[in-house]
């Protein structure tokens, strides 16, 4: 009698640690399912913020995803072209259609740079002095025609795009989160410009050049104007907390050790390539990397792969690497060199161990 009661006590206890552990399972795939549907809710608005900003941009996509991941990957961008292709459009559309605080700054030889750290003001009723913030208090700053201003006033520019800090008399304050800058160059040479300082641009996360529209984008641009300004009919489709959100998963997206090894491979290339003077710093790797996790994360994938890098690496690479005279001499551009990297590099096959 004794024998059988320990046994229906063992079977009872085994079908208890049965059911637990399927009650375990069950609670792991509804997470799961949930955590997967909150990832596929935040990727739509993402692609609903790109959308928004195609109805002032027509015709260049590619560019607009560069730059949306860009932003997820919590970098700055350059934006690099000849006057009036809409450089400063694309950066207004998209801090609408984020919804973020945005402040703009048109640079010329007389900006100073307190007009963008903010600076001490003595206030005679209290005997003391008193903050005023400057125009990277905002979460989008958009830097209008930054290579027009003074080196000086450039390099205030330099903690506030790496550390999300700025410092006015000692004291050091944080700006609000998420915080962008998305500025705006002519080409160098154009009249009134001056090239950025390496360790400027070096803060760039990419490099982006919009380049002319087609005739029959140019064309559906003519029509667009007719009914007013396509900026005006652009729509806050998300707000900080949720840019937020997107970014914390961006970071979470997996990235193999084979693919690790590829990125170090086209960094080392850029550095050993005979027609490049400087190649690749390895916070260039670093951005290369997080540019790579946004694109996965944009495309919907929880994991990169070689043509996440490949996509990444001119515009990552093209504004940190400078080429040499025999290589101006023959016509070669920083652009054509990556392309040429981007073929000589061996990209890792599926299954490929990593010795």
């Amino acid at each position: 009698m004794l024998q059988q009661w320990e046994c229906s006590e063992q079977l009872s206890s085994h079908r208890t640690a049965g059911m637990q552990s399927r009650f375990r399972r069950a609670e792991k795939n509804y997470l799961r399912t949930e955590r997967k549907s909150g990832l596929e809710a935040l990727n739509y608005k993402a692609h609903l913020v790109m959308d928004e900003v195609k109805k002032v941009i027509l015709g260049k996509d590619e560019c607009i995803e560069k730059v949306m991941a860009a932003i997820l990957a919590r970098g700055n961008v350059l934006l690099e072209d000849v006057p009036g292709v809409g450089k400063t459009e694309m950066a207004i559309a998209f801090s609408r259609a984020c919804g973020l605080k945005s402040n703009r700054v048109q640079f010329t030889p007389d900006v100073m740079p307190a007009d963008i750290t903010g600076f001490s003001m003595y206030r005679k009723e209290t005997e003391s002095f008193v903050y005023r913030p400057g125009a990277v208090m905002c979460n989008l700053l958009l830097a209008d025609e930054i290579n027009r201003t003074s080196p000086k006033t450039q390099s205030a520019l330099l903690e506030v795009m790496e550390e999300g800090n700025v410092t006015v008399d000692g004291v050091t304050r944080q700006v609000p989160r998420p915080f962008i800058v998305l500025a705006t160059q002519n080409p160098v040479g154009s009249f009134g410009t001056q090239r950025l300082p390496e360790a400027q641009v070096d803060r760039f996360l990419i490099c982006v050049s919009m380049g002319y529209p087609n005739q029959e984008d140019e064309i559906a641009m003519l029509k667009s104007r007719h009914g007013g300004r396509p900026l005006d009919r652009v729509e806050s489709v998300i707000d900080g907390e949720t840019l937020l959100a997107m970014q914390e998963e961006t970071e979470n997206i997996f990235i193999h050790d084979a693919i690790y090894r590829y990125m170090t491979l086209l960094a080392a290339a850029t550095r050993e390539h005979e027609l490049i003077d400087l190649g690749m710093s390895p916070r260039g790797t670093l951005a290369l990397g997080r540019m790579a996790r946004a694109y996965a994360w944009l495309r919907g994938r929880e994991y990169c792969v070689p043509k996440d890098v490949k996509d990444a690496l001119p515009d990552v690479g093209i504004h940190r690497i400078r080429i040499g005279q025999r290589a101006r001499l023959n016509g070669r551009g920083a652009g054509d060199i990556l392309e040429e990297i981007l073929d000589s590099v061996k990209e890792p096959r599926t299954g490929e161990r990593v010795r």
